[in-house]
């Protein structure tokens, strides 16, 4: 007799029949796909090109599905380490410069050298900008590569220039003027229109190029900070805290919550911002804007000095449990055919690969894309500083400090340079 009993045992039977052969598709999906998990920060432009990079691979990989999770870049790190240690991390991801380093020194990242030699890799390590490894780079192992290249250019907008009956950087650098004095002058113009000449932040892009702009150095050939040693890098400190009190500049970090400085340069409240091509996709999507590149000024009487160059790193989980179809989409993504589709256009950075510039200069928006190209072939990586995380930290909070008025640059010096090299010291013996 068919009882109720018998009905719930046998329901009971095959539920735990079913069970695992849902887990066997919880990797897989019900069309038999490996799906993997990539994160990365980015504005909605710069989400664009990473898609058309990830719906190239599927079409020549449809055995492999990736999902994108975008993460907002002011709580990435956090989110990633904490993924990290609770062993639920991407499987691939960005890592900015000081983040590369944290992993490589949780050793969370996984080495990526046999696998790029091996011939399955869509890219080979030759192929890129050796300059550019930084602290991917340890010894002969590779624990992330580089995605494309960002060197650090100043953007200004024409209107604003135009309706201040103010010359154009352009102007300026042809003349051989686009200098301190200059920068520091059409600020001053600016400021009696109510407006600011320049965004000025507390990372270690802007501020190593602004020291390298005066022929400073802000650390030694063995990564210990010489900010007290270097006259040109103090004399850096003295004239950005200066043009921040003035008001020529507006420091960042004081912005109201929600007011960044790329919504500031798009309603013309700032004239001029410094960041790599990542400004660029936002830029170009909005038709008011009319924007151009220029180098960064010099205090050195040379028309241009090495920029910082940022760049991101895609990073395999050491943790992934579909390492090969991981590598499989790093490789392509940081490929030659892959950079192409997302650099192009309205990319957010330039190649880290050798021989396809073209993507950067042939649509002729903004009028001087060549100044990345140039910045990238004479620039260098904040490889010191992002090397030593609490380093890049305690820099960061220093010149946090300064540009709000509480330390002064004798302090941010002493404060820096003392703490700082105690940290660098300490993390030297672990190696």
């Amino acid at each position: 007799m068919f009882t109720k009993r018998k009905a719930l045992m046998m329901l009971l039977v095959l539920s735990l029949m079913i069970i695992p052969m849902l887990a066997g598709c919880s990797t897989a999906g019900d069309s038999g796909k490996t799906t993997i998990t990539m994160a990365a920060w980015g504005n909605p432009s710069e989400l664009k090109g990473y898609k058309k990079a990830i719906a190239a691979f599927e079409k020549k990989n449809p055995d492999i599905k990736v999902n994108l999770v975008p993460v907002s870049i002011d709580v990435y790190e956090q989110k990633i380490m904490t993924q990290m240690t609770g062993g639920n991390a991407p499987d691939v991801f960005y890592a900015h410069e000081a983040l590369m380093a944290k992993l490589v020194e949780s050793k969370s990242a996984a080495p990526l050298s046999k696998r790029l030699n091996g011939k399955d890799s869509a890219v080979k390590p030759d192929q890129f900008a050796q300059g550019l490894w930084g602290p991917a780079k340890q010894g002969d192992e590779i624990y992330g590569v580089m995605v494309d290249a960002n060197p650090m250019v100043i953007y200004y907008n024409k209107k604003v220039f135009k309706e201040a009956g103010v010359k154009s950087p352009q102007e300026y650098y042809d003349e051989g003027k686009w200098n301190w004095d200059t920068f520091q002058k059409v600020s001053d113009r600016f400021k009696s229109k109510g407006k600011y000449g320049f965004v000025q932040e507390n990372w270690g892009g802007p501020m190593l190029t602004w020291i390298s702009s005066n022929g400073g150095k802000m650390y030694d050939e063995n990564g210990k900070i010489i900010l007290n040693k270097d006259k040109k890098a103090a004399e850096t400190l003295q004239y950005l805290a200066d043009n921040v009190k003035k008001k020529n500049f507006i420091y960042a970090g004081s912005l109201p919550e929600g007011q960044g400085l790329e919504a500031m340069f798009m309603s013309g409240k700032v004239a001029m911002v410094g960041a790599g091509r990542w400004l660029t996709p936002l830029f170009k999507d909005n038709p008011s804007v009319q924007f151009d590149y220029i180098p960064w000024p010099t205090n050195t009487g040379k028309k241009t000095e090495p920029a910082v160059i940022g760049t991101a790193y895609m990073v395999m989980n050491k943790q992934s449990k579909h390492a090969d179809a991981a590598f499989k989409f790093l490789s392509y993504y940081t490929s030659e055919e892959s950079q192409k589709l997302r650099l192009e256009h309205s990319g957010n950075a330039i190649p880290s690969i050798d021989g396809i510039d073209e993507v950067v200069t042939k649509d002729g928006v903004p009028e001087h894309a060549e100044y990345l190209l140039q910045a990238r072939e004479t620039g260098f990586t904040s490889e010191p500083q992002a090397r030593v995380p609490a380093v890049n930290k305690l820099a960061e909070e220093s010149f946090d400090l300064l540009f709000l008025g509480k330390f002064s640059p004798e302090k941010t010096i002493e404060n820096l340079t003392k703490k700082g090299n105690q940290v660098i010291t300490e993390h030297q013996a672990k190696q």
